[in-house]
């Protein structure tokens, strides 16, 4: 389950990213509450225009970030990127203890911190096969996702206590200098046991020649596909646990958080589970898709808290054994040249269908109710799963049978003999 972290590189990277990502979702917190209460009155608008501006910049600069990864030093790239996602981290918080802090500042600092993250992302998720061999790629993704949550697991309540005794600028602060961690686990890595990558020469079309690989490669035109539909119209938990706690089931925003840290324990526990897999196949991809929405259909009709937050644990299992096993798939299958655009393109599909999926999403919530809203994810997640479901079945029968051509001739000349 833990092969991975005999590579001494990877210990300082996973522990690295453990401290930081826990400063993350504090600051994700903080955020939303400094926009809510402190400079606006509730305006949910301005909290979905500030987490829209993180996520922006993806769509459009995620194809040039990935081909950067695949130019240049990864290593280098990421110690840049994470630099100036904590500077961000760092003057947001300077501005929120000075009460120099205005709306617009939040924005602009926002979109900075989301440019910064289209540019780290490809490379980071690309420079997991750097740091550890491919046998230990499966293993090190799936704990990067542990990692992930268990600072989902602390962040939050971290972030509740400092924002209660010391208000919203200290947790700015403490992300801040989480990043510390990371960028010193990153300069203190043995360079020379790190895996020398392909690096990719400047030429003209590159960008193109990445989206026509995946064209060519109906694995992962079928991953991308099913990332976003089920990324899109399936993950929007923030909005529909929200809606559900407070217009299902009358609770309030301590109740609506608490189910945040429940479907967390399903996540870890996916990634646990993942963990012990020395490799991954498609059936892992398609199963995944279609126990997320069987998982979330059972959600949905859950018919008090308690048991809507029961079933949040196999929704969080499921929504994580998907992701992890596209995300491992994805890169133990792409050539060493082309991973950086190809996890870019990734990225870009993930989270570009934000945009469209969270209006839709609140929109069914507001006109049919809460439940429709998860309905709706539960069904597409079915219906996109059974149909990749389909078409695996029917190319692996093209290849059965192109096989049995293919040996048909020596059967004969045995018998012949």
């Amino acid at each position: 389950m833990f092969s991975a972290l005999k590579v001494f590189n990877y210990r300082l990277w996973v522990t690295g990213a453990l401290v930081s990502n826990i400063g993350t979702w504090m600051q994700r917190v903080a955020q939303d509450w400094l926009v809510l209460t402190i400079l606006t009155n509730n305006s949910g608008t301005a909290a979905g225009i500030t987490t829209g501006l993180q996520f922006l910049p993806i769509i459009f600069l995620g194809p040039y970030a990935g081909l950067l990864g695949d130019r240049v030093n990864k290593r280098k790239l990421l110690l840049l990127t994470q630099t100036a996602m904590g500077f961000c981290a760092l003057l947001l918080g300077i501005l929120v203890v000075t009460n120099t802090v205005q709306l617009w500042h939040v924005y602009v600092l926002a979109l900075l911190l989301g440019v910064a993250s289209a540019f780290d992302a490809p490379s980071r998720q690309a420079f997991v096969s750097e740091v550890v061999g491919k046998a230990d790629v499966p293993n090190a993704v799936a704990l990067n996702s542990a990692s992930f949550n268990l600072a989902r697991l602390a962040g939050p309540g971290v972030a509740g206590l400092v924002i209660a005794m010391v208000g919203t600028g200290p947790a700015f602060l403490i992300n801040a200098a989480s990043f510390v961690a990371v960028i010193f686990s990153i300069w203190k890595m043995r360079v020379h046991e790190l895996i020398p990558p392909i690096k990719v020469p400047r030429a003209k079309g590159q960008i193109r020649e990445g989206l026509m690989y995946i064209r060519q490669r109906p694995d992962l035109l079928m991953i991308m596909i099913l990332v976003f539909i089920v990324g899109t119209f399936g993950m929007n938990f923030q909005i529909t646990n929200a809606l559900m706690a407070t217009t299902v089931f009358n609770l309030g925003p301590g109740e609506y958080g608490l189910l945040g840290s429940v479907m967390a324990i399903g996540t870890l526990a996916a990634a646990l589970l993942a963990a012990r897999r020395k490799k991954t196949r498609m059936l892992y991809v398609v199963g995944g898709a279609l126990a997320f929405g069987v998982t979330v259909g059972v959600a949905a009709i859950m018919p008090s808290y308690f048991w809507y937050a029961v079933a949040l644990v196999p929704v969080g299992l499921a929504a994580l054994t998907f992701m992890n096993a596209c995300n491992t798939t994805v890169q133990l299958t792409t050539d060493a040249t082309m991973r950086g655009r190809v996890l870019a393109v990734y990225m870009v599909v993930l989270q570009g269908g934000t945009p469209i999926g969270a209006p839709l999403v609140g929109w069914i919530a507001t006109e049919f109710g809460a439940r429709w809203s998860l309905g709706l994810g539960a069904v597409v997640a079915l219906v996109a799963g059974f149909a990749a479901l389909i078409l695996m079945n029917r190319r692996n029968h093209v290849r059965l049978r192109d096989q049995v051509r293919n040996l048909r001739p020596s059967f004969m000349v045995r018998e012949l003999h």
